[in-house]
């Protein structure tokens, strides 16, 4: 016999009886790569942190899921959602996560965390706004910025986010037309996120509406010099949801994924970290758990999440309506536990 031939017949033989030439059982890589999982966030939850530094890492680790985020305002991870970027939505503006789930696209809306809406400006006040009603104080804002032509005043982000949409309810609230107050030399805009619009507003030295998250992650890393001026009220309460994509609208969305998102974020490890989130670092949270308020269903918090973060269904206060529930029949998702008789 050829020796070459020879050589080849006794690597062969080796190389079945070991399952593969030049390797070993032992050698065999069995893991698993992950599923990827995408999700539109709005930027008042991005810029803060929570999310690749506690939720992704978590979740992976849980599920061996990764997590891609796309931050955007709630307009834009709404419009992202609709032509298929994403697997869920993160979000906080009702009256568009509403409008989403009425055309068809999102399903199995869940309340995860809320925080408050703070408005904040300059430590000298110049408005004199400081410890006034939401009301009140953007009045006097309208007022110092009419007397002051020349220089910005407001900064609003106006981006069809979730925060500007709250800043329009507001400024509605207080006798004022948005799209008029934008015609005004005093009133600014960014078109941008959160954090951008932080720092533009500190560097102008003027005031603006901003989640208290973003603001404290950006106070406390020296980016911004602005006070908190004005955080009182039910009207600055900030409700968070995820909303599943509907997987009968667009069929290539990883539906089951989605649903362990939402199973996680409202779970008692999900609920607890995102209570923990900012203590250490910023001395408070910086965002607070849904889930005891929603099933104490008492107090104030209580009644404002219903008004600002609940919908409509019949006679009830609902966070997600019967008609958007898909194939949610999971033991970790029971929405009557978070639906009040009205």
């Amino acid at each position: 016999m050829n020796k070459k031939v020879a050589v080849f017949a006794v690597l062969l033989i080796i190389g079945v009886t070991f399952g593969c030439i030049g390797s070993s059982p032992q050698e065999t890589d069995t893991s698993e790569k992950p599923k990827v999982l995408t999700i539109s966030t709005t930027t008042s939850l991005y810029d803060t942190g929570i999310l690749e530094n506690i939720v992704a890492p978590a979740f992976k680790e849980k599920y061996n899921i990764e997590l891609r985020f796309i931050p955007k305002g709630t307009g834009g991870a709404i419009m992202d959602a609709k032509n298929g970027a994403s697997d869920a939505i993160l979000v906080h503006a009702l009256s568009k996560e509403q409008a989403f789930m009425e055309e068809g696209y999102g399903v199995n809306r869940k309340v995860f965390a809320y925080n408050f809406f703070v408005i904040v400006g300059p430590k000298d006040d110049p408005a004199g706004i400081r410890g006034l009603s939401v009301t009140e104080a953007l009045k006097k804002i309208a007022e110092y910025g009419k007397a002051h032509p020349d220089q910005p005043v407001w900064v609003s982000r106006d981006d069809g986010s979730g925060t500007n949409t709250k800043e329009i309810a507001l400024w509605k609230a207080a006798g004022f037309d948005f799209e008029e107050l934008k015609n005004e030399k005093w009133f600014g805009t960014t078109g941008s996120g959160m954090g951008n619009t932080l720092l533009y507003t500190s560097e102008r030295k003027a005031y603006t509406l901003s989640d208290i998250g973003t603001y404290l992650k950006y106070q406390k890393e020296g980016k911004i010099d602005l006070d908190v001026l004005v955080d009182k009220g039910e009207q600055l309460i900030n409700v968070y949801a995820i909303i599943i994509i509907n997987p009968e609208k667009i069929e290539s969305k990883d539906f089951d994924g989605a649903m362990l998102l939402a199973k996680w974020l409202t779970s008692e490890e999900g609920q607890k970290a995102i209570a923990e989130y900012g203590k250490k670092e910023f001395g408070r949270a910086l965002f607070y758990p849904a889930i005891p308020v929603l099933e104490k269903k008492e107090g104030n918090v209580f009644k404002w999440m219903l008004k600002y973060g609940f919908m409509k269904d019949g006679d009830s206060y609902t966070e997600c309506p019967s008609k958007f529930r898909h194939n949610a029949a999971y033991d970790f998702f029971e929405f009557p536990a978070t639906v009040v008789e009205g």
